[in-house]
């Protein structure tokens, strides 16, 4: 069960916000030499997935406001705005998601021999390859346009970052999607339940 608007109060919800923006910008620094592949997309997305949009959008947003203003790589404006826009689209489609996945997310004692634990992975995996593609190609298309580079030579350029960024992403999805989800679900109702008890 996922946690709903009412169960957790919003106290609770700022300190989770606060815990899993400091995990995204951790495990950014830990990552950094790994371009493109980062754990950051998947842990703005499941935080959507399991508390809603606005706190997907929030850590997203809030992740990208401390690593992209404190980045050994550099930092400018209007690429930190467009990489918070556009992490914001993981926090979306956890969002959407929420819903329809609802009766899929389920952990117990044969979950690897079931089929409708690798159909949800799949969907968890195909989110995030897409997620990635509207991520890049948003991020992709305001770079070139503030840096005055003609779109499409940058695109291809950019090829290898791109498939890099959206197979890592699709892997990470799959098979950290649905036991993340899960895994912070049950966490936040052990807390919601002590906090009721």
């Amino acid at each position: 069960m996922l946690i709903g608007k009412n169960n957790l109060s919003s106290t609770r919800k700022i300190s989770f916000i606060g815990m899993l923006t400091a995990l995204c910008v951790s495990t950014n620094y830990l990552m950094i030499g790994l371009v493109n592949v980062k754990l950051m997309d998947l842990l703005v997305f499941v935080s959507g997935c399991v508390m809603g949009i606005p706190a997907g959008v929030s850590i997203g947003v809030l992740t990208w406001l401390v690593y992209g203003t404190l980045n050994p790589l550099g930092f400018n404006i209007p690429t930190l705005a467009a990489t918070c826009i556009g992490e914001s689209f993981y926090g979306i489609a956890g969002g959407l998601l929420r819903r329809h996945l609802h009766d899929e997310l389920h952990l117990h004692s044969s979950i690897l021999s079931e089929k409708s634990f690798w159909i949800t992975n799949i969907k968890f995996g195909m989110t995030g390859f897409f997620s990635t593609f509207a991520y890049d190609m948003f991020t992709n298309l305001v770079t070139s346009f503030v840096f005055d580079i003609p779109l499409i030579p940058y695109i291809v350029m950019g090829i290898p970052f791109t498939a890099t960024h959206e197979v890592s992403n699709f892997l990470f999805f799959f098979f950290g999607g649905n036991v993340l989800v899960n895994a912070v679900t049950k966490i936040m109702s052990k807390e919601v339940s002590i906090n009721e008890g």
